[in-house]
């Protein structure tokens, strides 16, 4: 395929134009939104494997598929769009999440009045949101203009605030007024940064540009501030300790693709915006950084942990788990080696996949019993077999069982990270202890033991139900045992950010282990 056709463009445009044809849909057309949903995301998700073809792997570390157009020219913004390995490959883990939400969202039926008509215009109302949400993500992940960036960080909260409250539970609109209140804060403080720094760079009519801001000469005290207003809206984003506090209640209140959505995809914004805003435009603020970075990483990888250990709710749960898993995604990212970087953009990826195969079981399995109370489950493992045997799956993931995708990630991070701070990768191998005892106790209290007698006629997985988990369990198995392409994608990146970082890679020996690991 032509790397010269606007590919990126295209992603953009085509669930844009779907999800109007959503929102605006005739009459007869309506009780078919989610069956139009579908073909919207499926043709996406096509686009994007034509687009993968247009790029040239063997050049992964260096942006491709580039389009770039002036949009306002008297403020220096412009359309600029590219991506390097790591852009791609979270847009592909996007594009395949997204229609399998849309094949999920059975339940997701809003607060319509309960009439079949209500209903189907709640369920097309919701789809269309989703649809365009994955527009904003595809164009986030390719931006290339920091006053485009923002542009797209800040809409992405539209969509989401309704999908959260309009259509999750009882304290929905609680949930969504903090992770709008809680994004918007760490916007706002970003587009202070976005601003000076436009200020402290070349200006003209495409002084926003990337390209153009990495490498620019900033005073040191007006550098360390600079990263700080990005790593804090970051941080928010990816979530943080101790900014976090925002995700549970989100997760708690939101239908469960909408979680699959927010902590699965939107959530790696954060973290791609460390490894690609806040390392090339910041490098000696992010040297400065990163040991309190990496301690705050490690503090959250423990409190997540422990914290889902002691939920009492199948829902914040999961969501504690990712802040756990974040956690690891930075510490991977400030460690400054190649394998921590790499294995870190790997994880961004794999921890897509196992959190929204969760989410989305544990969707199935609460609009079954009518609760998220983990209590109120017990002895399913005999009644729906299918069910229990797909959250155990992607449980095992999550924990990073050896096979599984996030084992790789998980090891590259850990193992770089040893290479240059021994003493924070010890403490964060604790993590993957505290792991297993949530994952395995939470399936033990959930589907283990003598079935109870008010949970006998509860049905096991349907159909599209079993597709909509399906691909991504292959996914989490393909990559565990082969994940060379992948990393192929990630590696030349983590070279190139460690060059614009001004940080020498550790030799080959000093983490030939982790080499080893994708063979």
């Amino acid at each position: 395929m032509s790397p010269d056709f606007p590919w990126l463009t295209t992603l953009v445009a085509w669930p844009v134009l779907g999800a109007l044809l959503l929102w605006f849909a005739p009459r007869a057309l309506r009780p078919r939104a989610r069956a139009l949903a579908l073909g919207i995301a499926l043709v996406e998700l096509v686009v994007a494997v034509l687009a993968f073809t247009a790029f040239d792997t063997a050049d992964a570390g260096t942006v491709q598929l580039t389009e770039t157009h002036q949009w306002i020219p008297a403020i220096g913004a412009s359309y600029a769009l590219g991506v390097d390995g790591v852009g791609l490959a979270l847009i592909g883990m996007s594009v395949l999440i997204v229609p399998l939400v849309v094949l999920a969202a059975w339940r997701e039926q809003g607060s319509s009045g309960g009439s079949s008509a209500g209903t189907s215009d709640a369920l097309r109302r919701y789809l269309a949101l989703a649809i365009v949400l994955e527009a904003f993500i595809v164009a986030v992940f390719a931006a290339r203009d920091v006053f485009l960036f923002y542009v797209l960080f800040e809409a992405m909260l539209v969509p989401v605030y309704f999908m959260i409250g309009g259509f999750g539970g009882a304290g929905r609109r609680y949930a969504a007024v903090k992770f709008l209140l809680y994004s918007l804060a760490g916007g706002l403080i970003m587009l202070v940064g976005v601003i000076a720094l436009y200020l402290q760079g070349p200006g003209g009519p495409d002084g926003f540009l990337t390209d153009k801001l990495t490498g620019v000469a900033l005073d040191p005290t007006t550098e360390k501030w600079l990263f700080i207003a990005f790593f804090v809206a970051f941080a928010i984003k990816a979530p943080m300790f101790p900014v976090h506090t925002w995700l549970p209640d989100a997760a708690e209140q939101a239908p469960a693709g909408t979680s699959t959505l927010l902590v699965g995809i939107l959530d790696k914004v954060g973290t791609f915006g460390m490894l690609t805003l806040c390392l090339p435009l910041f490098p000696n603020a992010s040297r400065w950084a990163a040991p309190f970075v990496i301690v705050l990483a490690v503090v959250s990888i423990l409190y997540g942990a422990l914290l889902a250990i002691g939920q009492k709710d199948l829902m914040r749960l999961i969501a504690y788990t990712s802040v756990s898993h974040f956690g690891f995604i930075v510490l991977g990212i400030f460690a400054f080696t190649s394998t921590s970087v790499a294995g870190s953009s790997f994880y961004m990826v794999n921890h897509g996949l196992s959190t929204g195969a969760l989410f989305l079981v544990a969707g199935f399995l609460v609009a079954r019993r009518g609760s998220q109370q983990i209590a109120d489950f017990g002895g399913l493992q005999k009644i729906v077999p299918v069910l229990a045997g797909l959250f155990l799956v992607a449980g095992l993931s999550a924990l990073s069982l050896p096979g599984l995708s996030t084992f790789v990630s998980e090891f590259m991070v850990i193992v770089g990270t040893f290479a240059r701070h021994p003493a924070a990768a010890v403490v964060a191998t604790l993590g993957v202890v505290l792991a297993a005892i949530y994952v395995l106790w939470t399936y033990q209290r959930v589907f283990t033991g003598p079935p109870r007698d008010d949970l006998a006629a509860m049905p096991d997985a349907r159909a599209s139900e079993r597709w909509a988990v399906g691909p991504l369990l292959v996914a989490m198995l393909v990559l565990g045992f082969v994940p060379g392409p992948a990393l192929d994608l990630v590696r030349p990146p983590a070279g190139v950010t460690l060059e614009q970082v001004g940080v020498a890679d550790l030799p080959a020996d000093a983490h030939s282990a982790a080499e080893g690991s994708d063979q």
